[in-house]
């Protein structure tokens, strides 16, 4: 006989468990966690931070493209956005994807617990007061009393 005859392997490696096949699987899972997994869920926090933080005021862009001014926040959900003067639309929060300018907090949201109004009532007095001198023509009689 040429040919010789194929035996099957002994009995060593017919039931026994591979660690060596389990190791690259680990290293493979590992290497997608990196790479892949984590990094989204970072930018899916922030996103989610983003969306928290939005407020009267912003000017942001949405995911369809659209760049506008929030001028209400309506619920937790809702926005409404004007996009041109006098061109207001209601948008889902979750479609805000960037934000390009920031407000400040208005006073309502201060903490700290001073009462600014004191400062800004007599600016507002003379402001008035301005305006009126110069609607007057003059003659020393507003317009309202004639």
């Amino acid at each position: 006989m040429l040919i010789s005859p194929a035996y099957a392997q002994g009995a060593d490696g017919a039931g026994g468990f591979d660690v060596g096949f389990l190791l690259p699987m680990v290293l493979i899972f590992g290497v997608f966690y990196m790479l892949l997994i984590r990094p989204q869920q970072k930018k899916t926090k922030q996103h989610r931070e983003l969306l928290e933080a939005l407020r009267r005021g912003d000017r942001i862009i949405t995911n369809g493209g659209l760049i506008g001014l929030i001028t209400k926040v309506v619920d937790a959900n809702e926005l409404i956005v004007e996009i041109a003067q006098g061109v207001r639309v209601r948008v889902a929060r979750s479609m805000v994807s960037t934000v390009m300018a920031k407000t400040e907090p208005s006073r309502d949201d201060d903490d700290d617990g001073d009462d600014d109004d004191e400062e800004e009532r007599p600016r507002s007095r003379k402001r008035r007061r301005r305006r009126r001198e110069a609607r007057d023509d003059g003659d020393g009689q507003s317009d309202d009393d004639r």
